[in-house]
Order: C-alpha cells, then structure tokens, then sequence
C-alpha cells in the first residue's frame, strides 16, 4: 500500500480553507493509498515514512518564503516530493516572470524594486493605472490596485514592503480582466486538466493589507487555443524541464500598444536587469499573470470530475520501493 502524504498548512482551531483537501484524500484512500494530510511545518512529521509528497495548500508559506524552500529540500532527501524542491525555490519567488519573458513568453509587464532601490512617487506610473505586490506572495497578499492619482499612497506600500524586507513589482493593471477576467488552466500529470475563470480580484481603493477574496465569482471556462498556446510556452521554459505533476497557469489578456507592450514610465519591463519582459503579441493576446507550481488551489469542488484523473496521477507518480515492483496503474486517460 502506497504512502502518500498531502501537505498543508496548520489552520489551528479553524477549519482548513482547503476545499478540496478532505475529498481528495478521501478518494486516495478509497483506490488503495495510505494517505495522510500533514501541515508542512509539523516539527514531527516523518516525511521519509511516505513514499510521496504532493504538497498541496501550503497556503501560509509565502511569509516564511525562504523556511518553506528549505523544508522542500530536506523533505526531498529523504522521499520524493512533488512538485521537486529546485522548482519550488524557483517559482516560490516571482521574479520567474523575467525568466519566462527571456525564454520569450508573454508575461505581464514587471518591474522589481528591491529593498534599497528608490521608489518616490515621482517613479511609479503617471498616466494608467497600476499593481503594487511582492515578489513572494499568494492569495493577493500585500497587493492593491492604484491610479495615478495615489502615487503617493502606493509609494509608501513599497516603503512599507521595504522595511520589511520584501521586494516588491510594480506592474500595470490590465483593464481587461474588468471584462475578460483571469482564467487559471490547471494541469496535471503533464496534460490539462480543467480551467476556470474568476473576475479581476484588485477592486479601487482596497489597501494593500486588507483581507481580499482570492478567487471571486469562479466558474468553469474552456480555454481557447491561444491561451492553450501561451500556457504550454509557459510549461516548456520552467528551467531545467523538470517533471511537473501539477501546475496551473493564470492568464489575463494583454494591454493594448504596439507589440502588446504598455509602458511604465521607465518601469516598463524593459529597463534593465531587475525588469520582466512585457506582454508580447497583439493587444489583447493573452499573457502569463502568474505561473503556479508549489501549491495551486485544484479547484476540485469545482470540477469534481477530475479528482478520479488526479488521484491516478497522484498514485502513478510514486516510485517503487526498492526491492518491490512498480505499482501497477491504470495509464491516465486523455
């Protein structure tokens, strides 16, 4: 019998946001797993007792980035663990964007300030909206939408960030999330699973630390050819082409301007070695808004459908004990 263990986090006396969590394991259990749900920081969890690790919703990670990439590589010496631990500490950070616009993906166009950099009102944009988050995030956190008009206000999120030790993007805001919204195309086992959409989540006027809704007004969506091109480029430069057993692509249609390149008042993307490559192709073509790879909400109460694939992927991605032959299992079905 298979060991599985899917990682999370401690909710403490709440209950675990995870919606998925208590479903999925349930499911494992039921086609022949030993599967337990183990917060990723448990000072006594024996994580070579399990034959695999799929970390799941780890979701209090981001404020212990640099804890959480150390427990990845010490969880995978002693059992595999999914996603591998040198995609975790890549993707973990957000500066991949510029390693995907080298690779020459279309990606939302990013500038990064670093603790140091100077960043007054007079250096953010004059004449469009735009983002304000850091590089090691989720669920929106620390990140807010301004208008030129609150130049000042945002400056003083990134004084804020700074102080704290975080490096924060600047990023425009893409009006067409207002209608197109963001569509997540969620892979598993090497191949798509499902997709969603969700309206913009950034509203005018919320503060960079209030509580937001991650994901407003989900629905299932079927991707277009185009997002299904973009998100596959995205896949193909992870670097080192590691194997991925889930990932999950968030696109947004791209701004308007020739190459689909909207300027940032010299935070354009373009100037230098702290930026990311603009949005590429036509304006309007989708973009890459973030590449998910440590610990993506599955939207399976959502998609219920998929959990039977996600749990053969899951049991097919276990090695074989030494000594012992491959598990036997079903080939995925397309």
């Amino acid at each position: 019998m298979p060991r599985v263990a899917l990682a999370t986090y401690d909710p403490g006396a709440a209950p675990n946001r995870d919606r998925d969590l208590g479903p999925l394991l349930g499911a494992l259990r039921a086609a022949g797993a030993d599967a337990d749900a183990v917060p990723w920081d448990d000072a006594d969890a024996d994580w070579a007792s399990y034959d695999l690790v799929v970390i799941r919703s780890t979701w209090d990670y981001s404020w212990r980035a640099a804890e959480f990439a150390a427990w990845a590589e010490r969880c995978a010496k002693v059992t595999r663990l999914a996603n591998p631990a040198a995609v975790v500490r890549w993707n973990t950070d957000k500066r991949y964007l510029g390693d995907l616009a080298a690779a020459g993906v279309p990606v939302v166009p990013t500038r990064y300030l670093a603790p140091g950099d100077p960043c007054g009102p007079r250096d953010l944009p004059g004449d469009h909206d735009f983002v304000v988050k850091p590089v090691f995030g989720a669920g929106a956190r620390y990140a807010a939408r301004y208008a030129p008009a609150e130049r000042d206000t945002a400056a003083a999120q990134v004084a804020r960030m700074h102080a704290e030790g975080l490096t924060a993007m600047v990023q425009p805001y893409l009006t067409r999330i207002d209608t197109g919204g963001e569509r997540a195309l969620q892979f598993f086992g090497g191949r798509l699973l499902h997709a969603s959409r969700k309206r913009a989540v950034l509203s005018p006027g919320t503060a960079f630390d209030a509580e937001k809704v991650a994901h407003p007004d989900l629905e299932p969506w079927t991707p277009t050819p185009a997002e299904l091109a973009v998100a596959q480029r995205a896949l193909a430069a992870v670097p080192g082409k590691p194997e991925l057993l889930y990932a999950r692509v968030d696109l947004v249609d791209g701004p308007d301007g020739p190459d689909g390149q909207t300027g940032l008042d010299g935070l354009d993307g373009q100037g230098g070695p702290s930026g990311a490559g603009g949005a590429g192709g036509e304006g309007g073509a989708p973009c890459v808004m973030e590449l998910e790879l440590v610990e993506p909400n599955l939207f399976l109460w959502l998609h219920p459908g998929s959990r039977e694939r996600v749990v053969r992927d899951i049991l097919a991605a276990v090695p074989a004990r030494p000594g012992h032959p491959a598990r036997a299992t079903r080939p995925a079905r397309p």
